[in-house]
């Protein structure tokens, strides 16, 4: 318990300092770029929690990120007009404190409704198994998008940034999010993940990955634990969309389709599916590479991206870490793999044997 303790109080220290250095050091550009790769670690590792934990294949996490995103703002500029209009001066700012508290409403109010609408699509979805899932939760991805784009309350097609109202100045989103904030849920959701993965219930969720007729088989509840995961994955997903809209303080319909939904997938393709640590480094090197590659390769960035994607994939091709996670263990076993391999190609040269 005194580890935890201590283990909070430093991951706090840190997250508290970086933030001082990144608001004040470092250009709004780059800023929001590393705010949304932060944003987009919640995402694939709360993927992974269906796609990598219990080896169900679901395309449909940006629409649960785009009902949090919408959810969380609705609150904060709706909100404005009644329960929260003395939280906020005249000019629209609200101090750090009062923002926090209200970051964090938006928060839980993005990630319940997130949650309630991943046991809706959950409850009858969840029977299918592999490409048909992927079939219904990527239709209903969509859905989701053709929804928000015909709410008028919340921008529609236009995009949800700032309502008018008549006599009152016009109220936009607040842009309350913050490195600290964004990197501290971030850790909740990696340590969460971590817990579960070594805990009964997530022995129960890789026995529904590795074989599901068996683990039912064996007394486990495979459509109670399948649930659980896509209603966790979701609510998390949800949090991930209250950062979201109140990091740029403007939302659309189009950022929420199925191609984002795909890039959290390859995030945790990537990074190896099961692996927690594994899928938090592929989100970061997923969002943070083409923006490398804006500058020194602009035209053909894109191109060199899925090169270098297929590249790895090749050489990796069950992720970086596949099922493991970032650990001294892990790099050990790296070593020892290169240092036999390396062997290996030096006895078969000196074999002349081995060419027959």
């Amino acid at each position: 318990m005194l580890k935890r303790i201590i283990f909070s109080i430093i991951l706090i220290a840190v997250l508290l300092g970086l933030n001082w250095l990144i608001s004040t050091q470092i250009e709004g550009y780059v800023t929001t770029i590393i705010l949304h790769a932060g944003i987009f670690v919640i995402l694939a590792v709360s993927l992974n929690l269906v796609n990598g934990f219990t080896g169900q294949f679901s395309l449909g996490q940006a629409g649960f990120y785009g009902i949090g995103a919408y959810a969380a703002a609705a609150l904060t500029t709706y909100g404005q007009l009644t329960i929260f209009k003395h939280w906020f001066h005249d000019d629209g700012t609200i101090s750090w404190w009062t923002g926090s508290i209200l970051l964090l409403l938006a928060m839980a109010v993005g990630g319940l409704v997130a949650a309630i609408a991943g046991l809706v699509v959950g409850l009858p979805s969840l029977k299918l198994r592999g490409d048909y899932l992927a079939i219904v939760t990527l239709g209903l991805n969509q859905i989701i998008v053709v929804v928000l784009n015909n709410m008028d309350k919340v921008g529609g097609p236009r995009g949800f940034g700032t309502i008018y109202t008549s006599g009152l100045n016009p109220i936009s989103i607040p842009t309350l999010s913050s490195f600290f904030w964004v990197y501290f849920v971030a850790a909740i959701v990696i340590i969460v993940s971590i817990n579960i993965r070594y805990s009964v219930h997530g022995l129960a969720f890789i026995a529904i990955r590795e074989d599901e007729v068996a683990a039912e088989a064996m007394g486990i509840p495979t459509t109670k634990y399948k649930i659980t995961a896509f209603v966790l994955s979701a609510f998390f997903a949800g949090v991930a969309g209250a950062l979201f809209a109140h990091t740029d303080g403007f939302i659309a319909p189009n950022e929420f389709d199925f191609i984002t939904s795909i890039n959290i997938v390859v995030m945790v393709v990537l990074g190896g599916m099961g692996s927690v640590s594994g899928t938090a480094i592929g989100a970061l090197l997923l969002s943070i590479l083409p923006e490398v590659l804006r500058g020194s390769f602009a035209e053909y960035r894109l191109v060199v991206y899925a090169g270098l994607l297929i590249l790895l994939m090749l050489v990796r091709p069950k992720g970086i870490f596949g099922q493991e996670e970032l650990s001294i263990a892990w790099f050990r076993g790296q070593i020892a793999g290169c240092k036999n391999l390396a062997i290996r190609l030096r006895n078969r040269k000196n074999d002349p044997l081995a060419e027959k």
